[in-house]
């Protein structure tokens, strides 16, 4: 998703109102999911650890004060185009919320490497797969269900077949079916043909091994 909402910002063109608008929308879409994300973090994975490593906690949390700096930053940048009148105006503070935007991804891009290389292994050691799988039906129990299908496609978008098989499995075993059926159609619809039948065919196999 930061990828690329950063290609349809370099591409667009401020002055056209349709354009604008598409991009627009879709910064609000990312900072209103970042947010989410890091309350989830907040709430659920740092209380987790806070007892066994509570200076990284603190690391992390005053890291989540910066990020919510740099997306009041990029809503500054969208209410002041949504109140620019002249074509320059726009293209001007189109192009200022482009480089805000940059800064916002390449903090959440470090932010998120530096979560997977020093997070993940502290939950890792003091919890077992069980406990952490508890803590993770805790989170997706809090999201609510539209902004879990923009979560599951831009998931879907980013992983490869394999993670995808694992993760349609998982549903499909511990999940009702209208869940499971509802990610199959997000799969569908953002994957490319060839690799939706791939994905077809493994769980397909999968199903009849088992």
């Amino acid at each position: 998703m930061l990828y690329e909402t950063a290609i349809q910002l370099q591409q667009t063109s401020f002055t056209d109102a349709e354009e604008a608008a598409e991009a627009i929308e879709q910064v609000k879409t990312v900072v209103r999911l970042f947010e989410s994300h890091a309350d989830k973090e907040d709430n659920y994975v740092f209380p987790s650890i806070a007892a066994y490593e509570p200076s990284v906690v603190a690391a992390f949390e005053q890291e989540h004060v910066e990020d919510h700096a740099l997306g009041e930053s990029l809503e500054k940048w969208l209410t002041a185009f949504t109140y620019a009148v002249s074509p320059s105006a726009k293209q001007t503070i189109g192009e200022e919320l482009t480089r805000a935007y940059i800064q916002f991804m390449v903090f959440n891009l470090k932010h998120m490497a530096k979560e997977e290389t020093v997070i993940s292994p502290i939950l890792w050691r003091y919890y077992s797969d069980a406990e952490l799988h508890e803590i993770t039906l805790k989170i997706m129990k809090s999201v609510p269900p539209q902004e879990m299908m923009s979560f599951s496609r831009w998931m879907v978008k980013g992983l490869n077949n394999t993670e995808i098989l694992y993760w349609l499995k998982g549903v499909k075993n511990t999940a009702p079916q209208p869940a499971f059926e509802a990610l199959m159609s997000v799969a569908e619809n953002e994957l490319a043909p060839q690799r939706w039948s791939l994905v077809q065919e493994s769980l397909t196999e999968g199903a009849m091994v088992a």
